[in-house]
């Protein structure tokens, strides 16, 4: 029996101190995470201010001058950076987290990436990809440029007609409730476009580096909707439209 009590022993002490190990571990990642997402904002801060100067490197030239395969790569190492949001035991995913929305409050910054409602050339209205450069609170209207035609005419659109993008991945093995379900109807970026079209969710992410497979809206094919496609999660947001008749 002096025997078992001292084995019982030893064993808790060690699930403490493993315990105390892994809370540590936990502790140093995300202080990494945070100091990794300040040199992200620090160097973003830089790359408006040397835009508003007229000033591009070689990693981030004007738009008008970027070929068609640099944007796509850009937007594509954009969505592999998106940080994974890892919270406490018991923290419920914030604002922005995968498919959980803005508050109602919330102001898009100078820079960030968004989904626009603008009018096309033909009359028509699509959701595109855009950059916030001001935001007029006595308006409540935004100035946004296309991220596809930098240098041509800017959009002022009021708030509605923009939707922010997810500032943080979502964790499928910890956080489902923060993605997108099976059959929601989303506004997804078409591979290869800068344009977000009306998409249904085929299957949602199952671990933190997987995409979305959804299926976009195309009467092309007899059921009205495209072979499934990935898109990443940096690149879906909530359709508050209601599906297709």
């Amino acid at each position: 029996m002096l025997h078992y009590t001292i084995i019982l022993t030893k064993l808790r002490g060690l699930y403490t101190t493993a315990k105390a190990d892994a809370e540590a571990e936990c502790s140093i990642l995300r202080h990494a995470l945070d100091k990794i997402a300040e040199i992200k904002s620090l160097l973003e801060e830089r790359r408006i201010a040397a835009k508003m100067a007229g000033v591009y490197s070689d990693s981030d030239p004007p738009r008008k001058t970027m070929r068609r395969g640099v944007l796509m790569t850009l937007l594509q190492q954009s969505a592999m950076t998106l940080p994974l949001w890892i919270g406490k035991p018991g923290d419920s995913p914030p604002p922005l987290c995968g498919a959980t929305p803005a508050s109602s409050d919330y102001v898009a910054k100078q820079g960030d990436k968004v989904a626009a409602r603008v009018k096309a050339v033909d009359g028509d209205e699509q959701w595109i990809l855009a950059e916030v450069v001001s935001y007029s609170h006595s308006t409540n209207k935004y100035e946004v440029d296309d991220i596809d035609e930098e240098g041509k005419e800017r959009h002022t659109l009021s708030r509605r007609r923009i939707i922010p993008l997810p500032q943080w991945k979502a964790n499928p093995e910890t956080d489902p409730e923060a993605l997108f379900s099976k059959d929601q109807l989303v506004l997804a970026l078409y591979p290869q476009t800068t344009c977000f079209y009306r998409a249904l969710i085929h299957t949602p992410p199952h671990r933190p580096q997987d995409d979305y497979s959804v299926l976009f809206e195309d009467t092309s094919y007899a059921d009205g909707y495209s072979p499934p496609l990935n898109v990443a999660q940096r690149y879906v947001v909530a359709c508050k439209e209601n599906k297709k008749k």
